[in-house]
């Protein structure tokens, strides 16, 4: 092993220009003029890979390719995926960036550029690691299949079925995905849990026209104000949802989960000045991490009605929409908790307007037992590498592909984030710390070795 980490150790400065070079290709899958950059991206990814000794196909989809690098697959050996995505965010706002977004730029200790953490730099921590191996003649402990795709921006529409297709040749004992974060730079994470998610969008229609607010004004029932009267009642003064039956699946958190996060770094008042709040809210009785990373939650995430342009125009609009999403926790379903607010809604809505409900994506919640084997193996490594004892943590976001990991393949996945509270994934000026980049690869090099143990 100290053959590898020497590797690892002298390269660095080789590595963080090859990522130079990956954050470079502008492949943001969501936009179709970067169509021909998502497949040069996918080629060059795919010629690295043979470069370093992997057996590499890239596989033509219905929307961008997905490219799949494996070492040589030997009899009685474990075998293990990884995954990643080499599609981005779109950029904009451009001019919010301090240095063009895929024109990467070394500060003050990291790389920015747009997918520097997310997730360009992350699989390339473990790609390292595997080079690291193969340059040094040092025999790898399992056998690794990297499947790395170009639509985890816009929803990995092409990645279930290629699962189903190619499900005997992935199947693994484990998948390992760095997608998440870590607290700080000098202390490790396993997220051991995933949110899910439920969308929906509620629409009030009410006459058949936006009427004249004068002339009408009183006799009609507004819509944009019924909506609001309904999305009102969803909580009460102290952050619950009143929903009937909301909550009726939530386990409890237990001590040893509230104890873990009280060991993550948190200040609230460097906590607001992130956010740009003069106050927290949420739901009473859990602390701000809690409620984020491990509570459920309900959100309107865009409200539409009337005129919306310059200067006045004095109507009753005809309809009023909004656009939630609803986090999920360990043992709530989608298809249920989406049937609970329908009806709340159905319920409380008056009869002088129509309700139209469309329910939206979904995936349902994750959570992976702490002291699994495949997780015990992973705080080892993560020690291993930083020098301290990780903490267990939930993470308040959704990754649905990990939900068809389990499903498709029967495999539970390892969370093993690499990108800081601060590195901007989704924002402008978009970074990846190289200090935790060097870290993240001698982590995967012990990695290999403990889950083969």
């Amino acid at each position: 092993m100290q053959v590898v980490l020497n590797y690892l150790e002298s390269r660095q400065q080789q590595f963080v220009e090859e990522l130079r070079e990956y954050v470079s290709h502008p492949s943001v899958s969501a936009q179709s003029d970067h169509r021909a950059d998502m497949q040069r991206c996918a080629d060059w990814l795919a010629a690295h890979c043979r470069d370093l000794g992997l057996q590499v196909r890239v596989h033509d989809t219905p929307g961008h390719p997905i490219v799949v690098a494996r070492t040589p697959r030997r009899r009685g050996r474990r075998h293990f995926l990884v995954y990643g995505h080499y599609d981005v965010q779109p950029p904009e706002p451009l001019e919010l960036w301090s240095t063009p977004p895929f024109q990467p730029q070394i500060r003050a200790g990291a790389l920015y550029g747009r997918g520097a953490s997310d997730n360009k730099g992350q699989h390339w921590a473990h790609l390292k690691a595997v080079e690291a191996y193969l340059r040094t003649g040092t025999e790898l402990p399992c056998d690794l299949t990297f499947l790395i795709e170009g639509e985890e921006e816009v929803g990995s529409v092409s990645l279930e079925s290629f699962l189903h297709r190619h499900r005997k040749e992935l199947a693994c004992e484990a998948v390992v995905v760095s997608d998440t974060g870590l607290p700080a730079r000098d202390l490790p994470a396993l997220t051991y849990a995933l949110r899910g998610i439920a969308a929906f969008e509620l629409v009030i229609h009410g006459p058949d026209r936006d009427l004249h607010s004068g002339i009408f004004g009183g006799s009609v029932h507004n819509p944009a104000v019924v909506l609001c009267q309904l999305l009102g009642r969803v909580h009460d003064s102290r952050g619950r949802v009143t929903i009937p039956g909301f909550y009726n699946e939530v386990e409890p958190l237990t001590a040893g989960e509230r104890q873990q996060l009280r060991r993550l770094p948190f200040s609230e008042r460097a906590y607001r000045k992130l956010l740009g709040v003069p106050a927290l809210f949420g739901e009473a009785g859990y602390t701000p991490n809690e409620q984020r990373m491990a509570r459920p939650t309900f959100e309107i995430n865009g409200l539409t009605s009337g005129y919306q342009g310059e200067g006045s125009k004095t109507i009753i609009p005809a309809w009023a929409r909004a656009k939630v999403t609803m986090r999920l926790v360990p043992r709530q379903r989608p298809a249920t908790i989406l049937r609970r607010v329908r009806a709340f809604f159905r319920k409380h809505c008056p009869r002088s307007v129509r309700m139209e409900f469309i329910p939206g994506h979904g995936c349902a919640p994750y959570r992976l037992d702490p002291a699994h084997p495949w997780a015990r193996a992973a705080r080892s490594a993560l020690e291993r590498a930083f020098g301290r004892k990780p903490v267990l943590m939930r993470e308040g976001g959704s990754i649905p592909i990990v939900i068809r990991f389990k499903e498709i393949l029967r495999a539970e996945t390892l969370l093993l984030g690499l990108a800081l509270p601060d590195d901007n994934a989704h924002s402008p000026n978009e970074k990846f710390d190289l200090e935790v980049f060097a870290r993240g690869q001698r982590m995967s090099a012990w990695l290999w070795q403990e889950l083969a143990r």
